[in-house]
C-alpha cells in the first residue's frame, strides 16, 4: 500500500526535478554552443590554426634499384633512419612553435633535414655500389617541404603573437640567443686535407672539389653568423648553423672517401672531422 507524500515533500521533489532539468538543458545548450563555435570561424578552430604542420619528403624506398643481398642490411638501416629523421623534424616543429624569424623552419628544420637525408641516401648508394651499379640521382629526393603552409602559434593569455610569413609565427626572433649576440665569433672546423691518405690521381679532381666545398661551407656559416645576430632562441646557432654545417661536411667528406675508395683503400673515420665549434 503506497503512502501519500506530504504536500511540502511534493513541492520539494518538484523543485529538485525542475532544477535538474534546467541544469541538464543548460549543459545541452552549452554543448551546442561549443560545437557551433567553429562555424563562426570559417570551420576551423583555434587548435587547428595553432597546428605547426608536418614534414613531407619524397619516398626513397620506391626509387631504389634492386638491392644486392650484401647491401640489404645497410640499406634497410638507412631507410629506417630516413623515417626517424622525419619524425624528429616533426617533433621539432611542435617544440619550436613561436621561435625564430620568418625563415626559422627552413633554416633550423627543413635545411638540416635535407643535409641529413643527403648523407643517408649517399650511404645507401655507396652500399649498393659496392656490388652493383651505383644508383644515381638519389640526392634529388633529399629536400622536404612543410605541409599546411607554415608553423603558426596558438594564442596565449600573456601576449598576442605577431605572425611572420613562412616561419614559426609568434616570435620576432630577437630574444634569448646565447650563441649569437653582439660577439658574433667564427666557425672553427677540423682540417680534413691534412688527415687524408695519398690521393690517387683518378680521385684528385673530385677530392679537390670537395675540399674547396668544405672551405665554402665554413665561409657561408661565418656569413650566417653575421646575418643572424640577434635571431632565434638559446640554441639557434647550434640548430641553424653548426648542426646543418656538420651535416653538409659529412656529405662532402663521404664523397671524398668514396672517390678515394674507388681505386685505393677507402679512408676510415673521416666523419669525426665533421663537427665544428663556435670560436668567440
Amino acid at each position: 500500500m503506497s503512502r501519500a507524500l506530504p504536500k511540502y515533500n511534493k513541492r520539494r521533489v518538484a523543485f529538485i526535478g525542475g532544477a535538474a532539468a534546467v541544469a541538464l538543458s543548460g549543459t545541452v545548450i552549452a554543448g551546442f554552443a561549443l560545437a557551433g563555435e567553429t562555424s563562426r570561424n570559417g570551420g576551423t578552430n583555434a587548435r587547428t590554426l595553432a597546428g605547426p604542420g608536418t614534414v613531407s619528403c619524397p619516398d626513397v624506398r620506391s626509387k631504389l634499384p634492386a638491392v644486392p643481398a650484401t647491401a640489404r642490411a645497410e640499406v634497410d638501416r638507412n631507410l629506417a633512419l630516413l623515417d626517424t629523421q622525419i619524425q624528429e623534424a616533426n617533433k621539432r616543429l611542435v617544440d619550436t612553435v613561436g621561435q625564430g624569424g620568418p625563415n626559422f623552419v627552413q633554416n633550423a628544420i627543413l635545411g638540416p633535414l635535407k643535409d641529413k637525408r643527403v648523407a643517408t641516401v649517399n650511404r645507401m648508394a655507396t652500399a649498393i655500389g659496392r656490388t652493383a651499379a651505383r644508383p644515381q640521382g638519389l640526392e634529388a629526393l633529399a629536400p622536404c617541404t612543410l605541409n599546411t603552409g607554415g608553423n603558426a602559434t596558438a594564442a596565449t593569455p600573456k601576449a598576442t603573437p605577431t605572425k611572420q610569413a613562412g616561419g614559426n609565427a609568434g616570435n620576432s626572433g630577437n630574444a634569448g640567443n646565447s650563441g649569437n649576440t653582439n660577439a658574433v665569433g667564427t666557425v672553427s672546423c677540423p682540417d680534413v686535407r691534412s688527415k687524408l691518405p695519398a690521393v690517387p690521381a683518378t680521385a684528385r679532381a673530385e677530392v679537390d672539389r670537395n675540399l674547396a666545398l668544405l672551405d665554402t661551407q665554413i665561409q657561408e656559416a661565418d656569413k650566417r653568423l653575421v646575418d643572424t645576430v640577434g635571431q632565434g632562441g638559446p640554441n639557434f646557432v647550434q640548430n641553424a648553423i653548426l648542426g646543418p654545417l656538420k651535416d653538409k661536411r659529412v656529405a662532402a667528406i663521404d664523397r671524398i672517401a668514396i672517390s678515394i675508395g674507388r681505386t685505393a683503400a677507402k679512408p676510415q673515420g673521416l666523419n669525426s672531422l665533421a663537427a665544428c665549434t663556435l670560436t668567440k
